[in-house]
């Protein structure tokens, strides 16, 4: 757990004001004593309000590699030993499937939980991560041209809160929301002499003494560690301190409060697959196998919560990759992709797409997955449907300039 981003000075350095030294060295504060996420957080949007998780995949995913057209008629052709799995895929329509890897979520699409979006992307048609990233998380149509991220403008129109499963506040929810930050830590906990010297060191900067009583009625909230110091429920079945798995059930843990937060944002890295991308126990192959079983772990965390039926979870990345294979079996930076929306209320058990076709003809320069849907779309009927975010909001503030964009119906009447 560390201090809230401070939403007066969204884009100062580290060492650029007294404030935000004063800010860093309370987080340093914080970060020693947060270990449990067991916080009751102001501004939360209260208890049976609806929840929304943010999974930010950086690197550009493959969306041929997560969710194959097999049944394109170009498909084999188009992207050879890619379009080879070590076990069939699995088939969710006449043309789309998903990596034999993305077995929990075929159970969720199956169970009509969970919906792919494919030939979806941004504004941004070119091929840098920072700047597809900087677009991504600032809903603008250009790198740069926001400072603050959607996600922290919608929330700041809600009045609600976010939490980011990070150890700093991601572009995506950087405003004038209030936001935390946790991630685990592997420092001891501090004696109650050092914490008694803190208490009476910071009783005249109102600032840090509220960052310590923070991060000590967090602590003391916590229910015990295990033998070996890790997370209880993450030790329980497995999964490692620090993973995506940990980070997305930690994330149900602060969803399922009842006066919990109302926005998480989670990320998993690795997807820049240049070289070696179908080998079965590569990178990409791997990812799919975490993600999957993270999505697993926070479904399974908000069903025991009570939070699966109001939560919706959007899975997106910065673009998405060439469709012919490269020099090196990889593929190379490419511009539509793919998205996965799933949770309670979705309408799922389907694929949403103007598929665009394989064929070189069909494809963006020659190269890409050709972008037929605008992921500000997908951004927008959540946001609309769930979040409850005004129309005219949603146009103007969160992704200015997107009058012409129109939510798509993701979710159950």
């Amino acid at each position: 757990m560390s201090l809230p981003f401070d939403p007066q000075d969204p884009g100062a350095g580290p060492l650029q004001s007294p404030r935000r030294r004063r800010l860093l060295t309370a987080a340093a504060v914080t970060g020693s004593l947060a270990i449990w996420p067991t916080l009751t957080l102001a501004g939360a949007a209260g208890p049976g309000a609806n929840r929304f998780v943010l999974v930010i995949l950086r690197g550009g995913i493959d969306g041929l590699g997560a969710a194959p057209a097999v049944g394109d008629p170009d498909f084999a052709a188009a992207r050879g030993p890619l379009g080879q799995f070590a076990t069939p895929a699995l088939r969710i329509d006449s043309t789309i499937s998903l990596h034999p890897n993305l077995v929990e979520l075929h159970a969720m699409v199956g169970r009509g939980e969970a919906a792919v979006v494919h030939a979806v992307g941004l504004p941004y048609r070119e091929r840098s991560h920072f700047d597809a990233q900087q677009v991504l998380e600032s809903g603008g149509t250009r790198p740069y041209e926001l400072s603050t991220g959607w996600l922290g403008r919608a929330l700041a129109a809600s009045g609600s809160k976010g939490i980011a499963l990070n150890t700093t506040v991601p572009l995506v929810l950087r405003g004038r929301a209030d936001v935390d930050t946790w991630a685990p830590s592997a420092l001891p906990d501090p004696s109650a002499d050092l914490v008694a010297r803190l208490e009476r060191m910071y009783a005249g900067d109102p600032t840090l003494a509220n960052a310590l009583e923070r991060a000590r009625r967090l602590h003391l909230d916590a229910p015990p560690t295990t033998q070996d110091g890790a997370l209880g429920m993450a030790a329980g079945n497995g999964a490692r301190p620090g993973s995506f798995v940990m980070l997305a059930q930690r994330a149900a843990d602060f969803l399922n409060q009842p006066n919990g937060p109302q926005v998480a944002v989670l990320e998993i890295g690795g997807w820049d697959t240049h070289a070696n991308q179908a080998t079965p126990n590569g990178a990409l192959a791997g990812g799919l196998r975490q993600l999957d079983a993270g999505l697993d772990a926070l479904r399974s965390g908000l069903t025991s919560g009570g939070a699966w039926s109001r939560t919706v979870v959007v899975v997106a990345s910065e673009f998405g990759r060439e469709v012919a294979v490269n020099g090196t079996l990889g593929t190379d930076h490419g511009t539509g992709g793919v998205a996965f929306v799933l949770g309670g209320p979705v309408k799922g058990g389907r694929v949403v797409a103007d598929w665009p076709g394989l064929a070189k003809s069909q494809r963006y320069e020659g190269r890409d997955l050709k972008i037929t849907t605008d992921l500000r779309a997908v951004l927008k009927g959540v946001l609309a449907d769930h979040l409850q975010i005004a129309t005219r909001s949603l146009d103007n503030e969160v992704f200015p300039g997107s009058e012409k964009v129109r939510p798509l119906a993701l979710l159950r009447a």
